[in-house]
């Protein structure tokens, strides 16, 4: 058996040779590729392999139709959108993804996305590297306030945990009701959520019904002191709605990691790059030490399981 591995876990070379060595011994080939977005390099790198280990990179439909002996791709992400799910199902091919790596780290990422905004902190290091004051620049506290999270999965669910103790009052959206959220949590409409919100945070996934759920018109929902913090993914929200809110002062500011594209990026392709108001942090919500440790884990558990028959954490 032959497992391609096509980009970086980010984990360190020894700890991805331990991962690897229980496989080896059972005769398993990994071969391993730096990074690629060009369709005609990875048809070559996966085109004899029997599984695919990717993280984040666009794997598509026309690379996934050109590897005849595929039949596993060991997804080392949540979100499966940069998958092409469609020529997988239509090929027989599983697809597992790693669920549940990054609760922590992007939960907590959002958190600091919230502080900073809240306590002017880019803006006050500043005044204080230059020996200047706090005079206009005086912050908010997180207590009190309602928070609302769109998407309660195992991430959302997370955050409403930290905002719970935090002294918020937390509202929460899914396109399902989750019966087993926590008291603490209410769960409303997305229009109520939007309009009560004083900090409106995105964990859903991407997909068809989320796609450009953050519009115009739902930005005008909100209250001229709220914050938006998209840590979901850049098409959940519509960028030139987001970057005219903010300019028109129709919401506070926005803390963003997620884009329409990947970084690196052109910055004046992206609208939010001179949008008033933002804190942007180039996708890195769900890296670190811990969660790549844990991602590995994950991955390489998943592997083990699609080869006994035992599949976990299935997408197709």
């Amino acid at each position: 058996m032959k497992v391609a591995i096509l980009e970086s876990l980010g984990i360190s070379e020894e700890e991805l040779q331990a991962r690897k060595a229980p496989f080896e011994q059972e005769g398993v080939e990994f071969a391993c590729f730096p990074k690629s977005t060009d369709p005609a390099v990875l048809i070559e790198e996966a085109k004899d392999a029997d599984a695919l280990i990717i993280a984040n990179m666009p794997l598509k439909d026309e690379v996934i139709s050109a590897c005849p002996a595929l039949k596993f791709i060991d997804v080392a992400f949540t979100g499966v959108d940069h998958v092409g799910l469609s020529a997988a199902k239509a090929q027989n091919i599983k697809v597992s993804n790693a669920s549940g790596y990054s609760n922590e780290a992007v939960s907590e990422l959002a958190l600091g996305m919230v502080l900073s905004l809240y306590r002017n902190l880019r803006a006050v290091e500043d005044r204080a590297r230059t020996g200047g004051t706090k005079d206009g620049l005086v912050g908010w506290e997180i207590k009190g306030k309602t928070v609302g999270i769109v998407g309660l999965g195992k991430i959302g669910t997370r955050s409403a945990e930290l905002y719970h103790v935090l002294g918020a009052d937390v509202l929460a959206y899914s396109r399902t009701v989750h019966k087993d959220a926590p008291d603490y949590v209410r769960q409303v409409s997305l229009n109520e959520l939007l309009a009560q919100s004083d900090i409106v945070i995105l964990h859903c996934p991407l997909n068809d019904s989320s796609r450009g759920l953050i519009n115009k018109d739902r930005l005008a929902l909100m209250k001229p002191s709220s914050i938006l913090i998209n840590v979901a993914r850049g098409p959940v929200v519509v960028r030139e709605d987001l970057a005219e809110a903010l300019e028109k002062g129709i919401i506070a500011g926005a803390g963003i990691d997620v884009f329409d594209l990947e970084p690196p990026f052109a910055p004046e392709s992206e609208p939010l790059v001179s949008a008033p108001g933002t804190l942007l942090t180039p996708h890195v919500a769900f890296a670190t030490h811990e969660s790549m440790t844990l991602r590995a884990e994950i991955v390489f558990d998943n592997l083990a399981a699609w080869m006994k028959g035992e599949q976990k954490n299935i997408i197709l």
